[in-house]
C-alpha cells in the first residue's frame, strides 16, 4: 500500500471539509443577518403594549437573571424593565446566592443582593411589583441550581398568583452582564399570538457590550465571539426548522418514502439546537417536564438544548439582539472557554444516557457529532488543520504526474486559507458592523485605522487559539488530578470602577 497516497487522501479530505465548513459559515451569517434585518425592519406591525394588554392570550413572561459577584446588575434589571410589554405580564427575578453574603467581595461597594434591594427601593411602586429578589441558601451547584431555585413554586406564586397557566407562562433567561432589546417580549408575544407553536427560543447574543474598553487582541476575540452565535447558533435554528419543514411537505406527499429515509434524514441531516443561556426563553411547562434547568455539568445551556431536542422540541430562532460583555483579559477568556469546554465533556453522558432511554437515529446523531465537533475537535483543530494544509500543499508535488490529483491537492489548501482570512477577518466584519443599527445601545464597531483592519483581519484566528488553551486547561487538570473546577468570569474588576 501506497501510504503516501492514503495521507494524501487524508489531508485533501479534510482540507475539503475545511473549506467546506467556512462556506457554511458565511451562508449561515448572511441567513442570520437578513433574518434580523427582515424582523426589525418589520417592528411596526408589532402589537402595541395596549393591544397586548387586551389580548387574553398574551403570554407572561417570567425573566430570570442569575447573578453572582456582579457590581452592575442594576444595568441588567434596568434594561428589563424598561422593556416595551404590559408591566402586569412581565416580572423580572433576580436570583442570587448566600455564599456572597457569607463573604462578600471586597472590591464592591455592596453584595449583588444588596445592590437589586437598592434598585428596587429607587423604583416607583408599579415597578417595583415587577421585581423580585430570590437569594439560594448556601449549598453546592452552579448557575442551574440558582434558576431553579428562582423557580420555586413559592417564587412564582408569590409573583404571578395561585392561578397562573403555566402553558402561558414563559421562563426568560438573562445573564448578568446582559442588555437586550426592549422588543424582544413584543415579538414572542406576536409570534406566540400568530400560533406558531414553539415552545422555546434562542435569541441572538452578541458579545459587544464592553466592547470600547477592549485592546485590539479583545476586539477581535469580541468579533469573533460574536460570529459564533450568528453563523452557528441561529443559522442552525433557522435552517433546521426549513429541514423539517421539507421533511414534512414530503411525508404528506410520499408517506411511505417519508417513512423509509426517516432515520438516514435524522441522522444525516438534523442538527442539535444551541441554547446559549441568554436571550433565551422556554415555556414553564415544558421546563417543568424536563425537570427544570439541568444541573449535570458545568453549563446548563447546551445541556437544556440537547434535552429539548431528544424531546422532539425545536426552538424558534429570536431576532431580538442582546449584548453582553467579553472578558477583558486574556485570563479570562482562556477560563472561559474552559469552564465551556468542560460542560462539552459532561454533556457526553447526558447524551449517552438519552441514547440509552431512546435509541433514535436522532439521538445517536447528537452523540456523535458533539463527540467528534466538539470534544474531539475543539482542542486539535487548531494544530490539526494548519498541519493538514502543509501536507496537502507537500504531498500535492509527490503527485505532479496526476493533474487533477495535483490541481486538488493545491487547490483545497490555498481555498481553506483563503476562507480563514475571507470569511474570518472580513465577511464576519462587514457583516456584525451591518447589525450596529439595531443594537440595543449605541456601539461602534467599526475598524477606524490602518493598525485595527491588519489586525482585525490577519489575527481573526486569535480567538480559537485562547479556546484551545482553555480546552487543554481542562483535559490536563483532568489528566493530572481526575478533576477540574470550572471557574466563574470575574466581572468585578471592571465593572465596579
Amino acid at each position: 500500500m501506497d501510504w503516501f497516497f492514503v495521507l494524501f487522501l487524508v489531508s485533501l479530505f479534510f482540507n475539503a471539509r475545511a473549506a467546506f465548513k467556512l462556506l457554511l459559515d458565511w451562508k449561515g451569517m448572511v441567513t442570520t443577518c437578513r433574518f434580523v434585518e427582515d424582523a426589525y425592519e418589520a417592528l411596526d406591525a408589532l402589537p402595541d403594549e395596549a393591544a397586548l394588554a387586551a389580548a387574553p392570550a398574551a403570554p407572561v413572561f417570567v425573566h430570570l437573571v442569575p447573578a453572582y459577584y456582579e457590581p452592575a446588575i442594576a444595568n441588567t434589571v434596568a434594561a428589563l424593565l424598561a422593556s416595551r410589554y404590559p408591566h402586569d405580564r412581565l416580572h423580572v427575578v433576580v436570583a442570587t446566592r448566600a455564599e456572597e453574603e457569607q463573604a462578600p467581595h471586597p472590591a464592591m461597594e455592596a453584595t449583588t443582593a444588596e445592590l437589586v434591594r437598592r434598585f428596587r427601593d429607587g423604583l416607583p411602586p408599579w415597578q417595583q411589583k415587577m421585581l423580585t429578589l430570590a437569594v439560594a441558601p448556601a449549598a453546592p451547584g452552579r448557575k442551574a441550581h440558582q434558576l431553579n431555585w428562582a423557580l420555586r413554586r413559592e417564587t412564582l406564586h408569590a409573583a404571578l398568583g395561585d392561578d397562573h397557566d403555566p402553558a402561558r407562562v414563559w421562563i426568560g433567561v438573562s445573564d448578568a452582564d446582559s442588555l437586550p432589546d426592549r422588543n424582544t417580549y413584543r415579538w414572542l408575544a406576536g409570534d406566540i399570538l400568530a400560533g406558531h407553536d414553539r415552545l422555546a427560543y434562542q435569541g441572538i447574543t452578541l458579545s459587544l457590550g464592553n466592547f470600547d474598553r477592549l485592546d485590539h487582541r479583545g476586539r477581535v476575540c469580541a468579533m469573533q465571539q460574536s460570529s459564533i452565535f450568528i453563523r452557528v447558533s441561529i443559522a442552525r435554528l433557522i435552517n433546521e426548522a426549513r429541514r423539517l419543514a421539507w421533511f414534512a411537505r414530503l411525508r404528506a406527499r410520499a408517506p411511505r418514502l417519508a417513512a423509509a429515509v426517516r432515520p438516514v434524514f435524522e441522522f444525516c441531516f438534523r442538527r442539535s439546537q444551541i441554547c446559549l443561556g441568554h436571550n433565551q426563553f422556554v415555556r414553564l411547562d415544558v421546563l417543568r417536564s424536563l425537570g427544570g434547568f439541568p444541573t449535570s455539568g458545568a453549563t446548563e445551556d447546551s445541556t437544556l438544548g440537547y434535552a429539548l431536542g431528544g424531546r422532539g422540541l425545536v426552538m424558534g430562532a429570536l431576532p431580538m439582539l442582546e449584548l453582553v460583555d467579553l472578558p477583558e483579559t486574556k485570563e479570562k477568556m482562556v477560563r472561559q472557554n474552559a469552564r465551556w469546554y468542560k460542560g462539552v465533556l459532561d454533556d457526553v453522558a447526558f447524551l449517552v444516557g438519552a441514547w440509552r432511554a431512546e435509541p433514535s437515529a436522532y439521538n445517536l446523531a447528537q452523540l456523535c457529532r458533539h463527540v467528534g465537533n466538539k470534544v474531539i475537535e475543539w482542542p486539535i483543530a487548531a494544530i490539526v488543520y494548519p498541519i493538514v494544509g502543509f501536507l496537502g500543499w507537500h504531498l500535492a508535488y509527490r503527485f505532479a504526474d496526476r493533474p487533477l490529483l495535483f490541481v486538488l491537492g493545491i487547490a483545497f489548501p490555498s481555498i481553506s486559507l483563503g476562507l480563514t482570512i475571507w470569511v474570518g477577518g472580513i465577511v464576519t466584519q462587514d457583516l456584525i458592523e451591518s447589525l450596529t443599527p439595531y443594537f440595543p445601545r449605541p456601539v461602534s464597531v467599526a475598524r477606524t485605522t490602518l493598525a485595527a483592519k491588519f489586525w482585525g483581519t490577519f489575527r481573526c484566528q486569535t480567538y480559537w487559539l485562547l479556546a484551545t488553551r482553555g480546552a487543554w486547561r481542562v483535559l490536563l487538570a483532568l489528566a493530572r488530578s481526575g478533576g477540574f473546577e470550572a471557574a466563574k468570569t470575574d466581572r468585578v474588576s471592571t465593572r465596579s470602577r
